[in-house]
């Protein structure tokens, strides 16, 4: 459940949390013509700091998909804007604990729009909808539970397949792809699993419905590669560079159900999942049914990253206060 903070930024002004609204007519709720990205806040109470974590690289992200999705034809917001804001919000919302911070840009109203210009045709079209945008900050603790972070999530093969290529860009945090998604998550739900693994349109592994998947076999940690037809994540990409520093060896590779399944240890990455055990697979136990010592060890690095204690990884962080 979140928990409403004080305000929600809309279009670049600070709005209260309750009067951020959008009218029905809005053509991303109609076709999902939006984009957006989820970053996390940790908290760190020994300095009493707030740290939003890799937002230059989801902001990044999150303007790639604006370019893909020819967004940048009618949106003017800088990503030094962007990134400015988003800090402002956190601060303003006095987020002194572990959060989330949603950046979503998508095509608004299907009506005219006399003061933006935009004849706002209702259709598929989305040309003359403007472009609006808004980035939500507020506290989100385990996305899949503080059980499934700290044993392991039980977790099931889905038979809805992960969106290809050819068809829309599984590169690109667009709100309509995420329908995919949301029906593997029921499936997942609704016969008693945290969460649901897709595979590509090959067969093969893919990741899961909001997260990247890494397996480890003797002691060698491996992912899916973006062929897979998986979300390029940010958090995966920090884990793989993780791996490398704990001395690991880290591999993008195709794997199969079966070879999944006799993986030494299996985990999730996501931003808001984080890094997260998978103990079970469709009721079968990964290695000895418990977390791994590798996955552990990565989780533990992972923890002391976020909360500002290696610095090392200081660039990995934006502090707030």
């Amino acid at each position: 459940m979140v928990k409403p903070t004080k305000y929600i930024n809309m279009n670049g002004s600070l709005v209260p949390w309750y009067e951020a609204k959008i009218h029905v007519l809005t053509h991303g709720l109609h076709y999902g013509s939006g984009i957006f990205e989820g970053t996390r806040i940790y908290y760190n109470a020994e300095e009493n700091q707030t740290y939003i974590f890799r937002l230059d690289a989801h902001v990044d992200r999150l303007y790639r998909g604006i370019r893909v999705y020819r967004f940048d034809t009618d949106f003017n917001v800088s990503k030094e804007e962007m990134i400015e804001q988003s800090i402002e919000l956190v601060r303003e919302n006095d987020l002194r604990e572990k959060g989330y911070i949603r950046h979503i840009v998508y095509r608004g109203a299907m009506y005219e729009v006399p003061e933006r210009g935009k004849s706002g045709s209702f259709g598929l079209n989305p040309f003359n909808s403007p472009v609006d945008y808004a980035i939500v900050a507020f506290a989100l603790g385990a996305y899949l539970g503080e059980d499934a972070l700290m044993k392991g999530a039980h977790v099931t093969i889905s038979s809805w397949r992960r969106i290809e290529h050819q068809s829309v860009p599984p590169s690109i945090k667009a709100s309509g792809n995420y329908v995919n998604s949301m029906l593997a998550k029921m499936q997942a739900v609704l016969t008693g699993f945290d969460e649901a693994i897709l595979l590509d349109y090959r067969g093969y592994v893919s990741e899961g419905s909001g997260e990247n998947i890494f397996w480890v076999k003797d002691e060698q940690v491996f992912t899916t590669p973006l062929t897979a037809s998986i979300l390029p994540g940010i958090t995966r990409d920090s884990v793989m560079q993780i791996v490398k520093d704990l001395g690991y060896p880290m591999k993008e590779d195709n794997i199969t159900i079966a070879q999944l399944l006799t993986a030494d240890e299996v985990f999730f990455t996501g931003t808001a999942g984080e890094v997260t055990p998978i103990t079970r697979i469709d009721h079968v136990k990964i290695g000895n049914g418990v977390v791994g010592p590798v996955t552990k060890r990565i989780q533990q690095k992972f923890w002391e990253i976020v909360e500002g204690k290696d610095p090392k990884y200081e660039k990995w962080l934006t502090p707030v206060f």
